[in-house]
This record gives structure tokens, sequence and C-alpha cells, in this order.
């Protein structure tokens, strides 16, 4: 998804002191809040808060203006599309499946179906739902749908500017799965998705 990077507007509503002050988060209390940064992308808030333990400290959340999105394109004969790139927080390579953001106003499969098209170059027939995610709920408020996408039909790929490094393969799903499971894949959506995916075809094999 291109955005804007000169637009620097918060997309929270902002919210009036007398309304963040004093305010019960479950057995957290939030006693001020405030945004030392926000970008098109996502938004870091300062709390002062009290704790379950009725202690004073501080908490930083980070909210996410998009929805994750992630799906395991799985071919007919057995193969599954993994995309690789850089990833510039951690500095490394990883391999994962087709992923992105999705506006929250909007349909979050359609979404994912653009997601799909532009960076592993496939449509899908069939949509299955593999549930949600919550990808570091100690720090962020993101949220993350997870699909199996079969029938699938290769299509010109649409990369956008952070995508330049962007590689394809595809493998054997049984293979992605245990790269999901002794650490070889190490992104969360993927690793959650993949294992879910086998879960959902074992469950519903003819």
């Amino acid at each position: 998804m291109t955005i804007d990077p000169d637009d620097t507007s918060s997309f929270l509503i902002d919210i009036p002191a007398d309304e963040i002050e004093g305010v019960q988060v479950g057995p957290w209390v939030r006693r001020s809040s405030s945004v030392p940064y926000t970008n098109p992308w996502i938004q870091v808030e300062h709390h002062e808060v009290t704790d379950p333990a009725g202690r004073t400290g501080i908490y930083g959340v980070v909210r996410f203006r998009h929805i994750a999105l992630g799906c395991v394109p799985l071919h007919d004969d057995g193969t599954v599309t993994l995309v690789g790139q850089h990833r510039y927080p951690l500095d490394m390579w990883s391999w994962e499946i087709p992923e992105g953001g999705g506006g929250k106003d909007l349909e979050p499969v359609e979404e994912m179906k653009r997601e799909l098209r532009e960076e592993a170059g496939l449509t899908a027939k069939e949509w299955i739902p593999l549930g949600n995610l919550q990808p570091s709920n100690s720090v962020t408020d993101e949220q993350a749908i997870l699909w199996l996408a079969r029938g699938l039909t290769e299509v010109k790929n649409q990369l956008d500017s952070t995508e330049g490094d962007l590689q394809v393969k595809r493998i054997p799903f049984q293979e992605a799965v245990e790269m999901a499971l002794d650490g070889r894949l190490t992104d969360a959506i993927s690793v959650a998705a993949l294992v879910r995916a086998a879960h959902w075809l074992e469950k519903n094999k003819s």
C-alpha cells in the first residue's frame, strides 16, 4: 500500500484531557496520556499509570493505523508461495507469507486480495478464515487477520517502492510448516498462519 510519507497528521481522535486522566483500564489506571510521535502508520503514546499493585509508573503504547493482514497461498500442487524481503527494524532477511496493512474502514479480505496480487502476483477464488492474531499485545494494539487462500491464478505483481528487494518462491506446504515449527521462519504472522492452515486442512481433509 502506498501512503504519502509527508502526511504526518495523527490518524487517531484526540481525547480531551478530562477524559484521559483517571481512566480505569482493567486493573490499571491511566492518569495522563501524551503523544510524543505520530506518522501515517503508527502513533506512540506515553502514559502515566497506576499499575494493578497500586504503584505509579509509565507505559508506552504504539497504536497502528492499519490492520495487519496475511494469507497462506496454497497451490493445487501442494506448494505454497512465500515472499522474502529485508526487514529494516531488525536488519535481517525474512521469508514470510504474503502480508500487508489494510485500512480499518475497508473490507479486510478485499485489502488482502490486493496485497496478494501486489506482492505475489496471485489471485485466489477461495478465502478460508484462519482467525485473528495479536502480534505484540504488551506494547501495541496491532490486530492481524489471517486466511488460507486457494484456487490460485498467476497475474502480474505490483510492488511498491519499499518492496524493491522482494523475492518470491514456491515450496512444498509441509516444508513451510516445518520451517514455522523449527524456527527457520520467525515472522509471527507467518508462523501462526501456517500452523493454523495445517490444522484446518487436517480437520477438513476428505
